[in-house]
């Protein structure tokens, strides 16, 4: 038996509201399905799943991290910071070929953003 895809990532946070709104109007990730305490959101071109779970976080910069490939790391990183996210790393050109700026959701979970 082998791994044939990535299914979902979940992703616990303190608001929902405010989440929902950094992925959905920042990242472009588009509403699968909401019900309670969980937000499903799809990732554009995959059929990898995002889902918000209303719990107390526990977050870190040693945990995980989502990446997300963009079009364009500057304006989605300020688009980001002032929906709530806070930058660890401002956008830079990385020896491995990528622009890539790492920043935190407002529940501290690490982001990357890429670009090629």
């Amino acid at each position: 038996m082998t791994v044939i895809g990535l299914q979902r990532l979940i992703v616990s946070v303190a608001d929902l509201a405010r989440s929902r709104a950094l992925y959905q109007e920042v990242f472009g990730l588009a509403e699968k399905s909401a019900f309670g305490d969980l937000v499903t959101l799809t990732v554009p071109g995959t059929t990898t799943e995002l889902m918000l779970h209303r719990r107390p976080p526990t977050s870190g910069l040693a945990g995980v991290a989502i990446s997300f490939r963009v079009d364009d790391v500057d304006a989605v990183t300020a688009a980001a910071e002032k929906a709530g996210a806070t930058v660890i790393d401002a956008p830079e050109d990385q020896p491995w070929g990528e622009r890539q700026a790492v920043l935190t959701d407002p529940d501290g979970h690490v982001l990357c953003l890429v670009s090629v």
